[in-house]
Parts: C-alpha cells; structure tokens; sequence
C-alpha cells in the first residue's frame, strides 16, 4: 500500500508519497511524469516519513542544506536507480552536467562511454525531485535544460542555492 501527503511550498503544492516507512515519490502539481509510479489504490495519511520530509523541505526551501535524507525507496530499473545515486552526490549550490554523469558512470561501469542521453531520460523519470537533485544536471553548454517540474522552477531553485551558498556565517 502506498500513501500520499501534501506539502504547500513557495513554487506550489507538493504530492509525497510512501511505502509506509520510506519516501517513493516528491512531485510538484502538474509536473512531468507526476505520480507516475505511484499505486492507483493509494490513501491520504500522516506518516512519520512525511513529517521528516515536511521538515526536509522547509529547510530547503528557507535556502539551508538540509543535514539528512529521508528514507528513500526508489522504484525504477538498476540504471535509473545508479543515475539517481550519482544525482545524490552533485552538492547543494553546484550542477553537473548529462555527459560528467554519463562519464562517471561509464569509468565505475568499466565502459569506454555511456550516452548522456539515456542518462537524461533517467534524470527526467526521478521520482523524487529536490531531495534528489535532478534539477542540478545542465547541459555541457551551461544552458539550462529540461526539468520535469519546469524550467522556471529549475531557474529558480538553482538560484536559490546559489545565494544561500554565498552566505557565509
């Protein structure tokens, strides 16, 4: 059984979803491939893992790196799921690009090479944006591309971290 909870942000409403004790889905309304894996027979309920990512997301979004992750359970094939941990290690206020991706992957795989766009396509399919930080990959020209949630909400949320890893304390 998977269960679902609403966070209201500052770039609009946010459905999480669960497996019960782990997060399996973080979508903004209305975005790309929103609850796309998500079980058609899923309840409205506060859980645990719903506050601490309530907690997660309100400190993000006051411009902090958050010092934890909540309890994942990513559901995706063994690429998708590498793509995703490699998107886990891009640091809060930097991006990486498609190909560095693709690249680190291909070298830990024992390839000569990986495409940067079956790369994209995994990025694209994360089911759990902002904790893991799709919205950090741009193109190898700089420019910011695709985002499932939007590109303004990408502008945005990279500016954001930008700013925030200015402030030194």
């Amino acid at each position: 059984m998977e269960y679902i909870h609403y966070y209201d942000s500052i770039l609009g409403r946010i459905m999480l979803a669960a497996d019960g004790q782990a997060l399996t889905g973080l979508w903004f309304e209305g975005q790309k491939y929103f609850a796309a894996k998500l079980d058609p027979n899923h309840e409205q309920r506060s859980l645990p893992v719903f506050a601490q990512t309530a907690e997660w997301l309100t400190l993000y979004f006051s411009g902090k790196k958050p010092a934890f992750i909540p309890p994942l359970s990513m559901k995706g094939t063994s690429f998708q799921k590498e793509v995703w941990e490699a998107l886990l290690a891009v640091p809060f206020g930097q991006t990486t690009t498609y190909a560095k991706i693709a690249a680190g992957i291909a070298a830990h795989r024992g390839l000569s090479s990986m495409s940067a766009q079956a790369v994209g396509s995994a990025v694209a399919h994360n089911p759990v944006s902002l904790i893991i930080p799709c919205h950090r990959v741009i193109g190898s020209d700089g420019s910011l591309t695709g985002y499932a949630g939007g590109l303004e909400k990408k502008e945005w949320l990279l500016a954001m971290e930008r700013q925030a890893s200015e402030i030194v304390v």
